[in-house]
């Protein structure tokens, strides 16, 4: 009898030791870009936290195509340049900032006294993970 709870013991700790989920509730999310401003932006990137992707150029009123972020947040470090002159959204600490979860998000970004700026963050939907 004792054999036998232990190999069941085993069993189940084994099963539910291997089951891992492909997704957290951090995220992923997705993210894109909005140029507001009334200006082209070039060579653009966004960090959150260690991860860094580049985004490209931006056109004045043009939106980016999503992004998968392993987290987002409701600031990111966004950088860029405006007629050869560089100009970012400044670093930011991510230390005690709430994420967002597994969404669908559009950064609203303006330059603003030279520096760039996230106007607004845009919940668009859901992330639809299979």
């Amino acid at each position: 009898m004792r054999k036998l709870f232990l190999i069941t013991f085993f069993l189940m700790v084994l099963f539910l030791s291997c089951k891992k989920t492909e997704f957290s509730p951090e995220g992923p999310a997705d993210v894109r870009i909005r140029n507001l401003s009334n200006y082209s932006l070039s060579e653009v990137i966004v960090r959150i936290k260690d991860e860094e992707i580049v985004f490209g150029t931006i056109d004045k009123g043009n939106v980016t195509e999503y992004h998968r972020f392993e987290t987002a947040f409701p600031k990111a470090y966004i950088s860029a340049k405006v007629n050869n002159e560089s100009i970012s959204t400044g670093q930011v600490d991510f230390t005690y900032m709430n994420y967002f979860g597994q969404v669908r998000l559009t950064y609203d970004v303006i330059i603003e006294k030279g520096l760039l700026k996230i106007n607004n963050v845009i919940l668009d939907s859901e992330l639809e993970l299979k």
